[in-house]
């Protein structure tokens, strides 16, 4: 692994290297080495509240005039797996990782989770090994572009396209479906009911102002589903 390299992409050099190959190492690594602790869920647990607080912060100074709502709304658009994944990609981060042989094979690499997941570890490492203001720096340059879309409105969450490349990774290669289920309201102010389904199950339901959008929160609530059972698939 060449951690000069990484360190020159992320602009900080770690004082001790050994918390950057931690953030770097998946559990699946870890499984085949048989070692215990050794991979980067713990720092990905640190660095996720890190990252947190620096985004909550930094949106509560440039959006001095809004809502708490609307600070929670933008937020939720940048503490996201999308976006970690994406700052990831960015700096070429899963060139680095280290990941076991089936991981590998299957793309490991490239998957957002994973991404997601050594992105927060690595700001964790930063934080134990340079403290906040580094990690500070490091966070609020490399979600720049991020921040900047989502304080002016250019960010919009895609949960279609988030939970469709969640469950196509089952391999069944089934269709998601989206239904409507009812119409309430007058013309010009309808609400619209829909729920989505994969493989006959309901998996979320969701309403809006437009189909579109019902669509999208039915999305949200799958994915929140997902989350909460700690599966890949449902």
């Amino acid at each position: 692994m060449n951690i000069s390299r990484l360190e020159s992409k992320i602009g900080y050099k770690f004082n001790n290297s050994i918390y950057l190959e931690r953030a770097l190492t998946h559990s699946s690594y870890n499984r085949e080495k048989n070692t215990k602790h050794q991979d980067n869920e713990r720092l990905e647990f640190l660095g996720d509240a890190f990252f947190d607080a620096i985004i909550s912060a930094e949106l509560f100074r440039l959006m001095e005039k809004e809502t708490e709502g609307r600070l929670t709304k933008t937020r939720s658009l940048v503490v996201c797996e999308n976006s970690l994944a994406n700052a990831a990609r960015k700096i070429q981060l899963g060139e680095y990782i280290m990941i076991g042989r089936g991981e590998e094979m299957a793309g490991g690499r490239e998957r957002e989770s994973i991404l997601a997941d050594a992105m927060e570890a690595v700001i964790g490492a930063i934080y134990l090994d340079g403290g906040y203001e580094k990690t500070r720096s490091f966070v609020i340059s490399v979600f720049a572009d991020t921040i900047k879309k989502a304080v002016s409105g250019e960010l919009f969450s895609d949960y279609k396209s988030e939970i469709q490349e969640k469950l196509q990774k089952n391999g069944k290669n089934l269709s998601i479906v989206y239904t409507t289920d009812r119409e309430e309201g007058p013309a010009h102010d309808k609400t619209f009911f829909v729920h989505l389904s994969y493989d006959g199950k309901i998996l979320g339901e969701g309403n809006g102002k437009s189909k579109k959008e019902a669509e999208q929160n039915a999305a949200k609530e799958a994915l929140s589903r997902l989350k909460r059972s700690k599966k890949d698939v449902f």
